[in-house]
C-alpha cells in the first residue's frame, strides 16, 4: 500500500476514533491523534499479521506499550479486519471486551495487556529474544510515550535489547512532547533521545512521525542492532484547537468543538 493510501486510512481511523471518544464519553483523544498514522503504517504496510489467524505463530508482533490510547489501536484493527467495524461502538461500554486499555485475552491483534506504563518494551523484548533463541523469522515493533520513557524498566530493557543483539527489535517513540498534565520539559526531560539511545548501542532514526513517506521506510528498517524510530509528532493532530496542548491527553470535546474537529477531518477525508 502506498504513502496516499495509507494518509486516507489513517483520516478515516482518526474519524471515527473521534466519534467514538464522543458517543463512550471518555478516552485519551489527544495521544491517539499522535499514534494514529504509525499504527496505519503497521497495519496495513509493514506488519506480517493475518486478521482470520491473529494468533499465527510467524505473525510479527506490535505492543502498544502506552496502552491508555487503546481506542486508536482498536479502531486501527477494526479497519484492517480483526474485529467488526461495529464494534467501535461499544467501547466503554458494560460487558464490552474493548476496555480503556488493551486487553489479549479479549481482544483479537492484542498481543499482551498494557497500561501500567514501562511494561510494553522489557515485554517486547522477551518476545524479541524469544525469536532470537528459536530462529523464529517474526519482528517485534513496540510503541512507548515519550513521558513513559521516565520509566527505569524501560533503560534496563533497551540495554538488555543492546547486549542480546536484538536486531528483531523496533521501538517507536511517539515523541509528542507531551505526558499527562504537563509538557515533557517540565517535568523530567528525557529528549534529546537520540544520543541516549546511541550511547547504550541502537541504531537510531528520527523522523516526522505524520509523513508517511518518513514513516514506512522507518519501520521497514532492518539493521545489524535494535532498532528505535523517534517520531516527532503532535498530540491531537488533525484537530486544529487540539494540537500541542496539555489539555487533551483525556478530554471529550463539547457540541461545539466536536462540530469543528468533524469538519476538519472531514475535509481531510
Amino acid at each position: 500500500m502506498q504513502p496516499n493510501d495509507l494518509e486516507h486510512i489513517a483520516r478515516q481511523i482518526r474519524l471515527r476514533d473521534l466519534q467514538a471518544v464522543v458517543e463512550a464519553g471518555a478516552g485519551h483523544i489527544g495521544g491517539e491523534m499522535s499514534a494514529i498514522d504509525m499504527l496505519t503504517a503497521l497495519y496495513f504496510r509493514v506488519l506480517k499479521v493475518n486478521p482470520d489467524f491473529p494468533r499465527d505463530a510467524s505473525r510479527d508482533r506490535f505492543i502498544l506499550s502506552k496502552g491508555h490510547v487503546a481506542l486508536a489501536l482498536y479502531v486501527t484493527l477494526a479497519k484492517r479486519g480483526f474485529l467488526p467495524w461495529e464494534e467501535i461502538s461499544t467501547f466503554l461500554k458494560p460487558n464490552s471486551r474493548l476496555n480503556g486499555h488493551p486487553n489479549s485475552n479479549k481482544v483479537p491483534g492484542v498481543e499482551t495487556c498494557t497500561g501500567p506504563l514501562g511494561h510494553g518494551l522489557p515485554v517486547a523484548v522477551g518476545i524479541a529474544k524469544a525469536a532470537q533463541l528459536t530462529g523464529a523469522g517474526y519482528h517485534t515493533y513496540v510503541m512507548t510515550g515519550d513521558g513513559e520513557m521516565q520509566e527505569g524498566s524501560n533503560w534496563e530493557a533497551i540495554a538488555s535489547a543492546a547486549q542480546f543483539g536484538l536486531s528483531n527489535l523496533t521501538l517507536i517513540i511517539d515523541h509528542n512532547r507531551f505526558q499527562q498534565g504537563a509538557s515533557l520539559s517540565e517535568t523530567n526531560n528525557l529528549a534529546p533521545f537520540r544520543p541516549k539511545l546511541e550511547a547504550f548501542g541502537w541504531e537510531v532514526t528520527e523522523i516526522d512521525g505524520h509523513s508517511m513517506a518518513e514513516i514506512v521506510p522507518a519501520l521497514e528498517h532492518r539493521g545489524p542492532r535494535p532498532h528505535c524510530v523517534i517520531a516527532h509528532t503532535n498530540k491531537g493532530q488533525g484537530i486544529s484547537f487540539m494540537q500541542d496542548t496539555v489539555d487533551w491527553h483525556h478530554k471529550v470535546p463539547n457540541a461545539e468543538q466536536y462540530k469543528i474537529a468533524l469538519a476538519e477531518l472531514a475535509e481531510e477525508v
